[in-house]
């Protein structure tokens, strides 16, 4: 009978051991608890940079333009805001006036501030919303141990469906694939995060296009936010006789 109860206390160990070693592996389910935990409600401030690049064209007949600003960004009572400085939008007019005279003129600040929009703000000072959207648009396909800056750290790993595009110009997609990967803490907290996205499609009959992306971010805490301290956006796209590659990198500095 003591064999009999040892065996079966070793049994019931050995499965709760099981059900809690499962329970810890469902990284999807930690994940979304711990987006759960950063709402992005506390108020906030900090410095936004972005850096852009582009160039149209191939070969000597290519053009490339690029830019750099930096601006405030407060999120509290009265929603968020971007703080221009007068410097800043000073060098914007000059530019607008300067082409006015030369249609050519280069407009760097006018070029990086489109890099900064509703989207992209929202995202950098409260990246939980955006990255519970993306993970919904996908379809999840497993997980894996791995290491994050010298940490343990587990991967988890998503793949996009056409169907995530509009009808509109879903229509015109011959080929897609997107893969989305998201590094976690132990606790589920998100600490980096890749997307990758190739399209190809014809319109028109003759008009043959294809589209290459990546974007990759870094999390960080703060509060009860999720802030992605750092983007960097690249990729290219041809069709219709034309092409163009981008890099674009943004990044966030909180403010105590």
């Amino acid at each position: 009978m003591a064999i009999l109860s040892r065996a079966r206390a070793i049994a019931l160990s050995l499965l709760a051991a099981g059900a809690a070693a499962t329970a810890h592996a469902d990284g999807l389910s930690d994940l979304r608890a711990a987006l759960a935990r950063l709402p992005g409600q506390a108020p906030f401030k900090a410095t936004v940079q972005v850096r852009d690049w582009r160039r149209t064209g191939e070969g000597k007949d290519a053009k490339e333009k690029q830019g750099q600003v930096a601006i405030a960004l407060e999120d509290g009572p009265r929603g968020l805001q971007p703080l221009y400085s007068r410097e800043l939008l000073s060098r914007a007019d000059a530019e607008a006036r300067a082409a006015v005279k030369d249609k050519s003129a280069a407009t760097p600040t006018s070029q990086a501030l489109l890099q900064l929009g509703f989207g992209e703000l929202r995202t950098l000072s409260s990246a939980a919303a955006s990255l519970q959207r993306e993970i919904d648009d996908a379809q999840f396909r497993g997980e894996t141990a791995e290491t994050w800056n010298g940490k343990p750290a587990r991967k988890l790993v998503f793949e996009g469906s056409v169907d995530r595009l509009a009808e509109a110009d879903r229509k015109y997609v011959r080929e897609y694939r997107a893969t989305l990967s998201v590094w976690i803490a132990p606790d589920g907290t998100p600490l980096a995060s890749a997307r990758h996205v190739d399209l190809s499609g014809r319109a028109f009959v003759v008009v043959s296009f294809e589209q290459h992306s990546d974007l990759q971010r870094v999390y960080a805490v703060s509060g009860d936010r999720l802030l992605s301290t750092s983007e960097d956006e690249k990729g290219s796209a041809r069709g219709a006789g034309e092409s163009q590659e981008y890099h674009t990198e943004r990044s966030l500095q909180p403010l105590s």
